[in-house]
């Protein structure tokens, strides 16, 4: 049985989340404050995590986990929906990000394929653990990468997006695509965060963010990886 925590200040909403999980058949525990969170996170398999909480808030917390374990799986709940903010979350480590208000379906669904999306991923990368393109190279199975910034941890989604690309590096792939094979999506929801993903990778793999070379837009498709 997988197990779930929720840092949510809003009780009647952290109370509903935790009945409708509990329901899916998870064993989930629901904190109020970052600072209770941080000490027992690393119990569960999915922290489902607002922004906006008291004393530290969701992003500082996400900032402590990441440099802790840059695998745990986190999916961001939050009342700002404004592109920045979506940025912010996603830059600081989060691998999914959805915001209020939600449908209950779709955030059940988000929350099992983050689940499952550890299988994909442990088997493609007895395929392939290590990868190089140009002066980069990305390591699957240790989530570290040689990237603009110097030796670099990578995040578990960042890992996936960009395996994905370059498996299918024969041809464009659409963003729909991504969403489901990645983040495992039946039913493609209204989100940015593929492009948020795209925008993060670049920064890291593209000399020139405004003319890439390895990570490119197919107009009217999605993108297409070139080593």
């Amino acid at each position: 049985m997988a197990s779930i925590l929720i840092v949510e200040d809003e009780r009647h909403l952290a109370d509903g989340l935790k009945f409708n999980l509990e329901a899916e058949g998870y064993k989930v525990d629901a904190l109020e404050t970052a600072e209770l969170a941080l000490e027992i996170y690393s119990r569960y398999d999915v922290l489902i995590l607002d922004v906006m909480l008291p004393g530290m808030n969701g992003i500082e917390l996400l900032g402590e986990i990441r440099r802790r374990d840059h695998k745990f799986p986190v999916l961001i709940l939050s009342a700002r929906s404004s592109e920045g903010d979506l940025v912010q979350g996603l830059e600081a480590g989060a691998d999914d990000y959805i915001t209020k208000p939600f449908s209950l379906p779709e955030l059940i669904l988000r929350v099992r394929r983050m689940l499952e999306r550890q299988k994909w991923y442990d088997e493609s990368t007895e395929r392939q653990s290590r990868f190089s393109f140009g002066k980069y190279w990305i390591d699957f199975d240790g989530f570290e990468a040689n990237s603009n910034s110097g030796k670099t941890v990578l995040t578990q989604y960042e890992c996936y997006v960009m395996k994905y690309l370059i498996e299918n590096r024969d041809r464009p792939v659409s963003r729909e695509e991504l969403l489901e094979k990645v983040w495992g999506y039946s039913v493609t929801p209204e989100t940015r965060t593929v492009d948020a993903f795209i925008a993060r990778l670049r920064k890291l793999f593209e000399e020139d963010r405004k003319d890439p070379r390895h990570i490119k837009s197919v107009r009217g498709v999605g993108y297409r990886f070139f080593p």
